[in-house]
């Protein structure tokens, strides 16, 4: 599998995407467990036949241009909202940059770091690694690069983002990720309770930092992406619960800009799962 990831990495982002739309397809259509929970979740939130159709293909894309991301050669990005990271990278307060499963997140942490990381603002990124030894040798490899470190969802990575944050650093996390029993509370997403991480409202309170949210657009035809910059306009509560709450809902308004591009797809209404000890 490694030698096909580094194949792959070298094709054409138009090709991969094309052959990741098809795989896309190819998943929805022959899993029934997949394809219900999909439209199930598309459903809660109120997508259209033209949303969720689309996101079938863009699912498929996701898996496919991985190889590309992490093995190849850099891809074309433009910005949106840029001046709200130089902004907030002037206080050096840090930044908390929140992304849901939306569109490419793998990219928007590259391109920061590929930006801004030059001038002294690394990002580190909150990540699970992936149960599979070889893929987990290959995602190691490719996230290691200049300016950009991971965490792993550990209490010494949770250290790791607090010590970046300090140091008025950047660092990355999916607020939409179903964290481990004991580290969420329930609150509402898209109407339907779903068990949400309480890590970066509490990073936030503990530092003081920037929170930002971030997606990468994919764009059509193998252009690139446009990684996207917003604001968040709410000061979350120091209540766990409603800070939860507000942190959701910023992510549904993300995604209601882009239904097409959402991993509907993913079990975000499962029961959490014991943390490992």
């Amino acid at each position: 599998m490694t030698a096909l990831f580094r194949l792959l990495s070298h094709w054409p982002l138009v090709a991969l995407h094309a052959l990741g739309w098809l795989l896309g397809w190819v998943a929805f259509l022959a899993s029934g467990v997949y394809r219900r929970r999909f439209l199930a979740n598309a459903r809660l939130a109120g997508v259209t036949w033209s949303g969720w159709s689309r996101a079938v293909g863009e699912s498929g894309r996701l898996v496919a241009e991985l190889p590309r991301l992490w093995l190849g050669k850099p891809v074309a990005v433009r910005w949106n909202g840029v001046a709200l990271i130089e902004e907030a990278l002037q206080q050096r307060r840090g930044i908390i940059f929140l992304t849901p499963h939306l569109g490419c997140f793998e990219v928007t942490a590259q391109a920061y770091a590929e930006r801004f990381a030059a001038s002294g603002q690394p990002i580190t990124v909150l990540f699970r690694p992936p149960r599979k030894a070889w893929l987990r040798q290959v995602v190691a490899a490719s996230r290691q690069r200049p300016g950009l470190a991971t965490a792993p969802t550990t209490l010494a990575g949770v250290k790791q983002l607090i010590k970046a944050l300090k140091a008025g650093q950047v660092v990355g996390l999916l607020p939409d990720q179903v964290p481990p029993e004991g580290l969420g509370v329930w609150a509402p997403f898209f109407g339907q309770p779903a068990y949400t991480m309480t890590l970066s409202a509490r990073l936030a309170q503990q530092t003081g930092a920037t929170v930002l949210l971030a997606w990468g657009e994919r764009l059509g035809w193998g252009r690139g992406y446009t990684v996207h910059i917003r604001p968040l306009t709410e000061t979350l509560s120091d209540d766990k619960g409603i800070a939860a709450t507000q942190i959701n809902g910023a992510m549904e308004q993300l995604i209601q800009q882009q239904p097409g591009q959402y991993l509907w797809g993913y079990a975000r209404y499962k029961q959490p799962r014991k943390e490992e000890s």
